[in-house]
């Protein structure tokens, strides 16, 4: 039990100077686009729905040989601000952390945000595509899917399953660095391969939300 609260209050120095040391390595290569050629401007928009929502959910940490689980919320105000919440399994402690954009602010304190992906990764798991505009932007279909390259050295991939948004990847240099796959059942994982770091989630409930305290936003 003592390792699942040290997940989300680890020293600050030592995850991320890890996850450096191992990111200098060479990832999975991405293989090429498959599927027919289609104008880039059919890609779907991938945006937070128009209504506020609570979703409830399982989570997994692992990172290396840490590894943590318990319960979470996460209140989604669109178009671009989440508030999330984490509850270690067996009362041992959790942490929130509001996301507004690419800004993550941690109320709490020290911990979760060494637990959450990058935020383009995070809005991902929402179903958000928010990648850094680029161009030279190549989308093909292969069946039901369709995939889009995004940059000119495709620093990311998008897929999706006909509007949803299925999977993305950052890539450097031809490399996979990490990804995030949601699936239709409410299954979502991030991965960051080289680092042996994830982050699962079981989507158990969402609920439309039609306001919420706003004491919720302060950081």
């Amino acid at each position: 039990m003592r390792r699942l609260r040290h997940a989300l209050r680890a020293p600050a120095t030592v995850l991320p100077l890890l996850s450096a040391v191992l990111s200098a390595g060479c990832g999975p290569r991405v293989r090429p686009l498959a599927g027919a050629p289609t104008p880039a401007g059919v890609i779907p928009r991938a945006e937070l729905p128009a209504e506020r929502q609570r979703l409830d959910f399982r989570w997994e940490y692992r990172d290396g040989d840490l590894l943590a689980r318990g319960e979470g919320v996460a209140r989604v105000a669109p178009p671009d601000s989440v508030r999330l919440d984490l509850f270690v399994d067996g009362g041992l402690g959790g942490g929130s952390a509001i996301v507004v954009g690419n800004d993550v602010f941690t109320p709490a304190g020290a911990g979760v945000e060494r637990v959450l992906p990058p935020p383009a990764m995070l809005w991902a798991a929402l179903g958000r595509l928010a990648v850094p505009p680029a161009a030279d932007t190549v989308a093909r279909v292969d069946g039901t899917l369709l995939r889009a390259d995004i940059g000119r050295d495709a620093s990311w991939r998008a897929t999706f399953d006909g509007q949803r948004l299925s999977r993305v990847e950052h890539i450097d240099r031809g490399r996979l660095v990490e990804w995030v796959s949601r699936q239709s059942d409410g299954a979502v994982r991030y991965e960051r391969p080289l680092a042996r770091r994830s982050l699962s989630l079981n989507i158990t409930r969402t609920q439309r939300a039609s306001e919420f305290d706003a004491a919720i936003w302060n950081h």
